[in-house]
């Protein structure tokens, strides 16, 4: 194949969770700039819309906005619905959506450490859905998670001392599970012709943390910096077109080296 036609995803349907965030505009941007239909899913019907207006659109290609909640059952199973009702159908899902959990190890309650857990059986309930949508329709569909490199590694605490919590050890046990969910479904479904990979970046904070704690962490990383959002778009183009079509169950880390210490 030519190789600009290796990272095509015209005619594709993308239905991405949190796709109004940090990550997650950067990520549905790069689906719509690869050519894929892509439906934004948020809490806030508002803000999705808002997000799908905003993406690259060249005709026949159409975005769309869906309401979904992937802590609540209920708001899951209608928000996938939906997706599927307004785009006609799915091939890609891109599982990004995150509730977050500020408290650390020091002071984080068993209930708010059992409901950070929802946020892998949200990844789980979802994946299942796609993965019965592509078998009903006789086709085949990828599925990216996004996980962390604190899925791999634990975090240094006097980079975070006397600046800011220490990073949360409920969303360490949510992402150190999501990359041993993307595994097993690999497993099962690769003969279903769905594809699950992970997407795991490294230090790419937001905006708004401490400069003290950026700059600890920048100490830290080999190339001596922190990631950007933008990137993510081609690791995630990587696992999501015909580029990737024989890797499964694989967690592409984009870390600047951090996890090769």
């Amino acid at each position: 194949m030519p190789a600009s036609s290796l990272f095509d995803l015209t005619g594709k349907t993308a239905l991405i969770t949190g796709g109004t965030g940090w990550l997650g505009t950067a990520l549905s941007d790069i689906l719509a700039h690869a050519g894929a239909n892509v439906v934004v899913a948020s809490r806030d019907q508002d803000r999705a819309q808002a997000r799908a207006s905003s993406l690259p659109c060249s005709p026949p290609q159409q975005h769309y906005a869906v309401t979904l909640d992937h802590m609540d059952p209920v708001s899951l199973d209608a928000g996938f619905a939906d997706a599927v009702q307004r785009a006609g159908k799915l091939d890609i899902l891109v599982n990004n959506g995150l509730e977050a959990c500020g408290k650390d190890l020091t002071n984080v309650t068993f209930d708010e450490f059992l409901r950070h857990q929802g946020n892998t059986a949200g990844y789980f309930c979802l994946s299942r859905h796609f993965r019965n949508h592509i078998v009903e329709r006789n086709a085949s569909g990828n599925i990216v998670m996004l996980g962390s490199m604190y899925g791999l590694v634990g975090s240094y605490p006097d980079a975070y001392s006397g600046v800011a919590p220490f990073s949360p050890v409920a969303y360490h046990a949510h992402k150190g599970g999501t990359l041993q969910l993307v595994r097993h479904l690999a497993i099962y479904w690769a003969r279903d012709k769905v594809r699950v990979n992970a997407l795991s970046p490294g230090p790419f904070p937001n905006v708004g943390i401490p400069e003290e704690m950026r700059r600890r962490l920048t100490e830290r990383s080999p190339m001596l910096r922190m990631g950007r959002p933008d990137e993510l778009q081609g690791p995630l183009l990587l696992l999501t077109s015909d580029a990737g079509s024989y890797i499964t169950g694989h967690n592409l880390v984009v870390d600047g080296g951090w996890t090769a210490w």
